[in-house]
């Protein structure tokens, strides 16, 4: 059995508090301005030189990247528990599947009455298909993690191929995905305006929007994300086996897969940064470079992000800071929650009504404030409590009996 059964790796927790700090830096213009901006700087008009190289900066090193890390970190908890399950005489199945169906419906909740971009329901869903690896080797892991993105990369470049050809008028079967792309990433998109208008109306109209117009979004977000989600979660499970994740290897091995990552996929994924530049942010080129081209660069630099953060937590974090991220890290479910309910309270017109007037660069001080929050209560809570407040109300409800919550000294 592996000793995580029987243990809490500071570092597991720590790369998971950064993760869920690093997610915000992804999701952060999804919150404030339409879905269009969240590949294409120009989907609003010409962006400013500041707002240009943030989103250059978010292309390179966060998007994809962060929301692999947090992928990657919930494959290696998810054999965690089921491991703890087994060393603790309960039925693993029986604790691994409560937990996804609780964690669907918490997603599905998220999604229709907080925040459409919900990652939860997705997770839940990969989720029931993890326990059907759990006995793999690492070698296994990482083949069948290696299948999947190969599905992922072949789906994405499958349809980016017809909507080039679509574009050329040569495919005239992909002209309704050639129109919805271009109102999803286009530049000057169509919607642009009707979706500031909606998220600065009124809550019950983006209720009724999202119980209407986007009733099927999770089901359809799970068609299209599954593949990607499950290499990475695979991969997860894999470093976790091989003991990379939980901080044991050598300082030096952590240095030296950062340094090769980033040098082999910086120079590619600017040159797709520069592409979409030259073709005028198009939607059919930030499409391919986006959802097609970067997979293989993207997955890389993911695994780069892991080894930098370990690395970084063995060789200059002092004591007090790898306890606030770990803190953070362990909380990671309540405060992946808090950040949907605090920024859509910023931004929806139910509260201050800033969506669609702050710029890409300035949303960064958004995230300096919720990351500051999160470090800030995660360890004194921690200190007080066993669970973060929805990390107890998921496990009570997978267990179906209220857990201890107060600590007692």
């Amino acid at each position: 059995m592996n000793a995580a059964t029987n243990q809490r790796f500071e570092s597991l927790d720590a790369i998971r508090g950064v993760a869920v700090m690093g997610i915000l830096a992804m999701n952060i213009v999804a919150f404030a301005l339409p879905f269009s901006a969240y590949s294409n700087p120009a989907a609003g008009g010409p962006p400013a030189s500041a707002d240009l190289a943030t989103w250059v900066f978010d292309f390179v090193f966060v998007d994809s990247k962060m929301r692999g890390l947090f992928s990657l970190l919930f494959g290696a908890s998810t054999l965690l528990v089921i491991e703890r399950a087994a060393a603790q005489g309960r039925s693993p199945a029986a604790a691994h599947y409560a937990r996804m169906i609780w964690l669907a419906l918490f997603g599905l909740a998220h999604f229709y009455l907080i925040w459409f971009g919900d990652i939860l329901f997705l997770y839940a869903m990969c989720g029931l298909l993890l326990f059907l690896f759990r006995n793999l080797s690492i070698k296994a892991l990482l083949w069948w993690a290696a299948g999947f993105f190969l599905l992922d990369f072949a789906l994405f470049f499958g349809l980016w191929s017809g909507l080039v050809a679509a574009a050329s008028g040569a495919a005239p079967d992909m002209q309704d995905a050639l129109t919805q792309i271009h109102e999803e990433m286009g530049a000057d998109s169509p919607t642009y305006a009707q979706q500031v208008a909606l998220h600065l109306g009124r809550y019950a109209d983006l209720l009724a929007y999202r119980t209407t117009e986007q009733l099927d979004e999770p089901v359809q977000g799970v068609l299209v994300m599954l593949w990607e989600t499950m290499g990475l979660m695979l991969t997860g499970m894999a470093l976790f086996r091989a003991h990379m994740l939980t901080g044991e290897w050598p300082v030096a091995r952590y240095r030296k897969w950062a340094i090769v990552s980033f040098t082999v996929t910086i120079p590619p994924l600017a040159a797709l940064a520069a592409w979409q530049i030259g073709a005028g942010f198009d939607a059919v080129t930030v499409f391919g470079a986006t959802a097609a081209l970067s997979l293989p660069f993207d997955l890389v630099m993911t695994l780069g992000w892991a080894a930098l953060i370990l690395w970084l937590i063995a060789v200059t974090a002092s004591d007090a800071a790898r306890a606030r991220l770990a803190a953070a890290g362990r909380m990671a479910f309540t405060n992946y929650l808090m950040t949907s309910i605090v920024m859509t309270t910023i931004f929806y017109g139910y509260g201050l009504g800033l969506f669609g007037s702050v710029g890409r660069a300035a949303l960064y001080l958004f995230c300096f404030g919720m990351w500051a929050a999160m470090l800030l209560w995660s360890k004194p809570w921690l200190d007080r409590f066993h669970y973060g407040p929805f990390e107890w109300l998921w496990r009570s409800l997978a267990r179906a009996r209220p857990q201890p919550m107060r600590r007692r000294y």
